[in-house]
């Protein structure tokens, strides 16, 4: 019901930024939690952000917290992942994920970060850091 694209990847510095998007169609966000995950070569996928889109409520994990910023634009049905000061441990596949919230979405504050309770995934887009 859900078709999301991420796209703004990239090879940057460390200490570098980069901004994220995924662009949802098929469907509102209204209803949906939207998360940001990241998995690097041999690694487990993690949670890193995620939003809940009815009413803006945000959640980071701490490893990124303070460098990464999620938000959303409601006209254009896409949320964003403000990447910051990028370190080498940064670098991975990031894949965004869309979580069903049901009707009572705005009343819930944004979910953690579980990759199982999401229920519409990307394709991912490629982080890299390097000197």
């Amino acid at each position: 019901q859900v078709h999301l694209v991420e796209s703004g990847g990239g090879l940057v510095q460390p200490g570098g930024s980069l901004r994220l998007s995924c662009a949802a169609s098929g469907s509102t966000l209204d209803y949906y939690a939207i998360g940001w995950f990241r998995q690097a070569p041999g690694k487990e996928r993690e949670g890193v952000s995620c939003i809940n889109f009815s009413n803006g409520r945000t959640r980071y994990a701490e490893a990124v917290k303070g460098r990464f910023t999620i938000s959303k634009d409601n006209a254009k049905n896409t949320v964003f992942l403000q990447i910051d000061s990028l370190e080498p441990n940064d670098a991975a596949v990031y894949t965004c994920a869309a979580r069903w919230m049901g009707e009572n979405a705005a009343y819930y504050g944004a979910p953690f970060s579980i990759p199982e309770e999401y229920d519409y995934w990307g394709q991912g887009t490629q982080v890299t850091v390097s000197s």
